[in-house]
């Protein structure tokens, strides 16, 4: 038997690693800008399988001043935004997703675990379950510190641009 060079299976899907990306190149792939752009930096990209990136929490993000401005939190609606956007930036490398806009569709099994205030750097990690489309549905995590802050199951769907 002769062994796969790199000891994987022969049959395994093959899955390319894009670049990371800074604020700009995710601003010419996502249609947000401020202050809904939720996204500050793409770390790791395989496409088609999963990305990893982070969003920087300052106290200058204008949801503070009206969020429990005395002791403030990251509302848990724009924490499942910005894993939204991150998913919006895996599909969208997809060549099924090629010309399509994709819009967040729905989400499922959401638990809230940590709070997020200012000074946290938001890790986030969403991994494409599966793609039939127009719809699809990636598992999302969040972090801080290493801690589990949020999790969701994500849906987009994926729509003509007319």
């Amino acid at each position: 038997m002769t062994e796969n060079p790199a000891n994987q299976p022969a049959n395994q899907e093959e899955y390319t690693l894009l670049p990371p990306k800074r604020i700009r190149e995710i601003m010419e792939s996502l249609p947000h800008r401020y202050p809904f752009i939720l996204v500050d930096r793409v770390t790791e990209h395989v496409q088609g399988k999963r990305i990893k990136g982070y969003k920087n929490v300052t106290i200058n993000e204008p949801f503070f001043q009206g969020h429990f401005p005395g002791d403030p939190i990251m509302p848990g609606v724009l924490q499942l935004e910005a894993l939204a956007q991150l998913g919006v930036l895996l599909i969208s490398t997809v060549p099924q997703a090629q010309g399509k806009l994709a819009v967040f569709a729905g989400m499922d099994n959401v638990r809230f675990r940590r709070m997020v205030t200012p000074g946290d750097r938001f890790d986030m990690e969403c991994e494409l379950v599966k793609l039939r489309v127009p719809i699809g549905k990636m598992a999302c995590k969040a972090y801080v510190d290493g801690e589990l802050t949020v999790e969701a199951d994500i849906t987009c769907s994926l729509l003509s641009r007319e």
